[in-house]
């Protein structure tokens, strides 16, 4: 069978292979109880073991960035190589037995391999529809929070009978997108520099437009994955009257929200403008921030809805910052300008992950005010260069 000559066609591919890729990312946080139990973690060390996997994903992006090796070689090829690396990171997880060192050594790789799936699933994307890019992307961002709630979704279901099958299917999954990947190649759009660019990435924050929508995405960052960390505690905290099953299959219907809004803010910001959409999302985002503490004590469905709609709004704008970089520098650039822009914003989302962990034990729900500066500030960048209502073009 030849490859698809359709982009719609690839991109279902390239948005499914980043679905099965970045299931690596929250295998811990769906397991969490049950580690916990098993190897006798404290509420820390699981916070750990989320920032371990975004320690590695900086040091990925980081060095695709600033090497210029997104953007050197076959763009397919690096996202098969690094799915398969996740992959067996992942896998190797179960084979330890509470040694916590070695735990967060492995996470640590699991996120250098993601820094090649996610960036590089954004621009094998443009390389098949660029005129469709914030679209595009809402579908991509949109498949990595399926991804990224899939093991909450497993565990669940109850479909596996221990924790350590969690993470052998999601592994699984990335091998898969890997040979997908690998199969569709690179579209016909692919830019590609003849040699490496050292440091060519930092250029493109002189371009005020891309230093907007980064500055942006990096206030979104603050609150998004210490968001995605609490959301099984903030699903506990509402009191749901329901089993540990029932917990997981709420937390991930917060994440299945997310991909729904990445998908509809693709689709509306082919009329309003990626600008606009990113900064209506930040503006629903911070009003939950605000207004969730306060609901404390309200009955347990108002809480979860209050979480689902928060998960709708907290990630729809990802896909239109990346648009809007992108479309801001060289389109040969662009592999190592978002893989710079991620690995900041994901070295931002640690310290958030952690102070979040760390407070939520004595803090509550109110824990919601430490996001609150995020998605504000990045509001405020967006508005100072793109102003109250953007272009439409944009």
């Amino acid at each position: 069978m030849g490859r698809p000559r359709s982009a719609d066609l690839a991109i279902a591919v390239i948005v499914l292979a980043e679905m099965f890729g970045t299931s690596l990312w929250f295998s811990v946080n769906a397991v969490a109880d049950a580690l916990q139990t098993a190897w006798r973690l404290q509420p820390n060390d699981l916070g750990h073991l989320t920032s371990a996997v975004q320690a590695g994903f900086i040091c990925g992006t980081f060095l695709f960035a600033l090497s210029g090796l997104a953007d050197r070689f076959p763009a397919s090829r690096v996202f098969a190589v690094c799915a398969v690396l996740g992959a067996i990171s992942n896998a190797a997880f179960i084979t330890l037995d509470g040694a916590l060192g070695a735990a967060l050594t492995l996470r640590f790789v699991t996120g250098l391999a993601l820094a090649g799936i996610y960036p590089i699933g954004m621009k094998m994307v443009m390389s098949w529809a660029p005129e469709r890019a914030g679209q595009m992307l809402g579908w991509l961002v949109g498949m990595l929070v399926l991804g990224t709630g899939l093991p909450h979704l497993i565990r669940g279901t109850g479909a596996t009978p221990d924790w350590q099958t969690v993470f052998l299917v999601a592994s699984s999954l990335a091998v898969l997108a890997g040979a997908a990947v690998l199969w569709l190649g690179d579209g016909p759009h692919h830019g590609r520099r003849a040699r490496l660019r050292w440091g060519g990435a930092l250029q493109a924050f002189a371009i005020p437009r891309f230093r907007a929508a980064a500055l942006g995405y990096f206030g979104h960052m603050w609150e998004l994955y210490a968001f995605w960390t609490l959301v099984p505690y903030l699903v506990l905290g509402a009191r749901l009257d329901t089993s540990t099953e029932g917990t997981y299959l709420a937390a991930f219907l917060v994440f299945l929200a997310g991909a729904i809004g990445c998908v509809g803010g693709g689709f509306i910001s082919r009329r309003r403008g990626n600008a606009n959409v990113a900064m209506v999302a930040l503006g629903g985002s911070a009003g939950l921030c605000l207004l969730y503490p306060l609901l404390e004590g309200a009955a347990p469905g108002l809480l979860l809805l209050a979480l689902v709609i928060w998960g709708g709004f907290v990630v729809a704008d990802s896909p239109q910052f990346s648009a809007l970089a992108a479309a801001a520098c060289d389109r040969r650039d662009v592999g190592a300008a978002l893989a710079l822009m991620n690995s900041i914003g994901f070295g931002i989302s640690i310290v958030s992950i952690e102070l979040a962990v760390r407070y939520l034990p004595t803090t509550g729900a109110h824990i919601a005010w430490l996001l609150l500066p995020g998605p504000l500030l990045g509001l405020l960048f967006m508005r100072q260069t793109f102003g109250p209502v953007a272009d439409r073009t944009e």
